[in-house]
């Protein structure tokens, strides 16, 4: 697993744990980051930070392209995986558009349920055929 792999996998982890706790979607950043164990990159940092200050427009371009699904219907592990592929595809410009579905991609495959993969690939799909569309 590459450095920026890992990196996600801690954003969401850190998304994951915040919902769960209830402390908001950021919450749990400044423990993790404390404690540094595991270690909080800053790349982590970006990815759960530019999340919470985008969530409201990312939230709602999932929702429109997950066709039938609430956020609260989806799996946390999909939904927080969406979040962070959707920041890194509309707002971190050294990761190219198809390495951020791959990895939410295979992100959801590992940790989710055997349908999340397709699900994941699917919402994030229709986001950049929108994107690319509006061009």
């Amino acid at each position: 697993m590459g450095a920026r792999s890992k990196y996600r996998k801690r954003a969401l982890d850190v998304l994951f744990e915040s919902e769960l706790r209830d402390t908001g979607l950021g919450g749990t950043l400044a423990g993790r980051r404390e404690t540094n164990d595991p270690p909080i990159s800053e790349y982590t940092v970006t990815l759960v930070e530019g999340v919470v200050a985008e969530q409201e427009a990312i939230d709602a371009l999932i929702v429109e392209n997950a066709r039938g699904w609430s956020l609260q219907r989806m799996p946390g592990v999909d939904r927080n995986l969406l979040r962070i592929a959707v920041y890194e595809i509309l707002h971190v410009d050294d990761v190219p558009d198809a390495v951020a579905v791959s990895e939410a991609v295979a992100l959801a495959k590992e940790l989710s349920t055997d349908d999340s993969g397709s699900f994941v690939n699917g919402v994030l799909g229709r986001i950049l055929q929108l994107r690319t569309s509006s061009s």
